[in-house]
């Protein structure tokens, strides 16, 4: 090799991306369990993603706090003594609520899968809510939501899911205190027992895989009761708010405002919806898209304004975020409309479009570098329906998709009396 002699430059677009495959294999009572061996560390991740967001519930903050209390004691191990347990591994147990499913992590060495899955099979099938814990719960949730409900930004990402998708919807619901206060251990062990006992859950794992990994789960959660097939999606209406346009002043002496703007948007069916993706990060997705070089580099009303497709596997919205001074927040929606304007009125320069296509690219090269990132990849696309098609379709409409199509993406999404505003200052 030559080293006075630069190596030459490839673009990002001209690398062939390959999905590494998972292993598959079902356990005794039918759970689905997704593998991905990769990796020169022996460190493992495992995911249990169970059927049981906040769309199953029948009283506001039930899932959620079903979720937290998983590791908040069993039958034989108190929260400390559960904590203790997973540290004393190097171990790290973490949960998460959606508004579709729910989740259970965990990320350990390899050598030691054997000492802590036990756990979290104690923690799916033997938790107890103790009340003693719950009320400790309910104590810091309220105190967290009353700090949360003073901050301008908070209030706003709430708010604009309550309009876009209306009060009924798990989406656009939203957890007051007097919904913590009415917490009862019934209603979160009854759903526990629903949800979690009884429910649906599929493994997902990667990382430095042991030779025995099948046998082990199998033995530790293929003879658990859960169920084979997904409870039924309840049915919900999109009910959105009438008023498009809605000022709230939340903190009077805050010096700057929250801004969202949102549509309704479809699901991954859509013809369009991989060309929108591209669309979104040349329009406000990354630091060099035209939302921030305008409102940040060019007017200075802000120190960053992102726009987002909700990842969602049902309803969801496209989302305009941003905050900015109080006496600029009017200025600043106006420049996002304008920048919709040029987007449907302009044909996009072919180095602007190149530009983009080479930060996806390269963007999805960074989140395939190890095993964990691929199976979020993979868990991405299998929890939404979709096959390994997807994620090489997606790749070939950003190499490909022309600036005409996305014109005319543009026109069909960009229009001003569509969109909800929302400022909360």
């Amino acid at each position: 090799m030559n080293r006075k002699q630069a190596p030459a430059i490839t673009d990002a677009v001209d690398y062939t991306l390959q999905l590494k495959p998972y292993r598959f294999f079902r356990l005794d009572n039918g759970i689905e369990v997704y593998a991905v061996h990769a990796g020169a560390q022996e460190v493992i991740q495992f995911e249990w993603v169970f059927s049981a967001g906040s769309c199953y519930e029948s009283k506001q903050a039930v899932a959620s706090t079903a979720n937290y209390m998983l590791k908040n004691g069993t039958r034989s191990k108190s929260a400390f003594q559960l904590d203790e347990a997973f540290e004393f591994y190097g171990g790290y147990c973490n949960r998460s609520c959606f508004t579709e499913t729910s989740l259970i992590s965990l990320h350990t060495l390899t050598r030691h899968v054997d000492r802590l899955l036990p756990l979290v099979r104690e923690m799916i099938s033997e938790s107890v809510i103790p009340e003693s814990e719950l009320s400790i719960y309910k104590q810091n949730a309220a105190q967290r939501l009353k700090v949360n409900l003073q901050k301008c930004d908070f209030v706003a990402g709430r708010m604009i899911d309550h309009y876009v998708y209306g009060s009924k919807h798990p989406s656009g619901r939203y957890t007051t205190l007097d919904d913590i206060e009415a917490l009862q251990r019934e209603d979160i062990m009854a759903f526990y027992q629903s949800f979690y006992q009884q429910g649906h859950c599929r493994i997902f794992v990667s990382g430095y895989l042991p030779a025995n990994l099948e046998q082990t789960l199998n033995a530790l959660f293929g003879d658990l009761p859960l169920r084979q097939e997904a409870p039924v999606y309840p049915t919900i209406v999109r009910r959105m708010a009438s008023e498009k346009k809605h000022r709230i002043i939340n903190d009077p002496s805050s010096v700057q405002g929250a801004i969202r703007m949102a549509i309704p948007f479809p699901d991954r069916t859509d013809p369009d919806f991989k060309k929108a993706q591209v669309l979104n990060i040349l329009f406000g997705g990354y630091f060099g898209s035209r939302l921030m070089s305008n409102i940040r580099e060019d007017k200075g009303y802000t120190y960053g304004i992102y726009s987002y497709i909700q990842n969602q596997l049902r309803d969801t919205a496209w989302i305009i975020s941003t905050e900015a001074g109080k006496d600029v927040c009017e200025d600043t929606i106006k420049e996002v409309y304008h920048e919709m304007k040029l987007l449907c009125e302009q044909r996009i320069a072919d180095d602007e479009l190149s530009l983009v296509r080479n930060y996806m690219i390269g963007t999805t090269l960074s989140e395939m570098d190890g095993p964990f990132s691929i199976m979020a990849k993979w868990k991405n696309i299998i929890l939404k329906g979709l096959d390994e098609r997807y994620f090489y379709d997606t790749i070939d409409t950003v190499k490909h998709v022309s600036a005409d199509e996305l014109q005319a993406v543009a026109r069909r999404f960009f229009k001003p009396a569509e969109f909800y505003e929302l400022v909360v200052y």
